[in-house]
């Protein structure tokens, strides 16, 4: 009996994506994020009108791995530029893409006021609960007792005060549209958070105001683990403090198809 073969093509990367080499640490999250994003960028047809604004971080040299036009913000400020562009473009999507460090710290005014105009701008946020490009410091996502450069003993909140919740601050703003909180941990949670990627865009696209996706992410090299520890530490640590969900979803996001 023979057995024939059908060559079916199981996969394809994205075409907003180039094939260049990354230069993120073997087992970081990005490059799980990045492929969400450019895979709902390329099935809404929304690649030749959309900008991507990186920030300085673990995400400053996006504009090589995307094909998409890009620009780079200065620290915590993308979503400022964001605003510019969209404002004198505004028939662009324009979306930034940021880690902990940038937008809940540097950048903490820029996102909240971003949030308070409803800016129609789409952030996707990696929370990795840690300084990642600058060296592995403790970040406002850090966790109580999370050992790190810059708190070697572990986190102390009675001398730095609670991680931030940042999906749960900005649903509290009215302009926001959408906010919502995956994971990248496990299959399950990636697909969730490609739809959550997806309605943000389309939030955007429909001009409904800010949508922001946070992403719980892992970082193997500064959390001194290996990736597949490091997926765990996000599962047992991580979820029970960034709780996941939709925070915020007005009605006009509700009622999208």
């Amino acid at each position: 009996m023979s057995v024939g073969y059908v060559d079916d093509l199981v996969y394809a990367p994205p075409a907003s994506l180039n094939r260049a080499h990354t230069h993120y640490c073997p087992g970081c999250g990005h490059g799980v994020a990045q492929r969400l994003v450019a895979e709902v960028i390329d099935e809404l047809g929304l690649a030749g009108q959309t900008v991507g604004v990186a920030p300085v971080g673990c995400s400053v040299f996006l504009y090589n791995y995307f094909e998409l036009d890009f620009v780079v913000a200065p620290h915590g400020r993308a979503p400022a530029m964001a605003t510019g562009l969209k404002r004198v473009l505004p028939e662009r999507i324009i979306f930034t893409y940021q880690g902990d460090g940038d937008l809940a710290s540097i950048g903490l005014a820029e996102i909240m006021h971003a949030a308070v105009r409803g800016e129609k701008i789409t952030v996707v946020f990696l929370n990795n609960a840690v300084y990642g490009m600058t060296g592995g410091q403790m970040a406002p996502t850090s966790l109580p007792g999370q050992k790190t450069t810059s708190s070697p003993y572990g986190r102390d909140p009675a001398l730095t005060g609670a991680p931030l919740r940042m999906a749960e601050l900005l649903a509290q703003v009215d302009g926001a549209a959408y906010v919502a909180r995956r994971s990248l941990h496990n299959p399950r949670e990636i697909l969730r958070a490609k739809k959550a990627i997806r309605r943000a865009f389309e939030t955007q696209r429909a001009g409904l105001g800010l949508a922001v996706v946070e992403l719980l992410s892992n970082c193997p090299t500064n959390w001194g683990c290996t990736p597949a520890e490091s997926l765990n530490w996000i599962e047992r640590h991580m979820l029970p403090y960034f709780p996941l969900g939709d925070f915020k979803v007005t009605p006009e996001v509700a009622a999208l198809p």
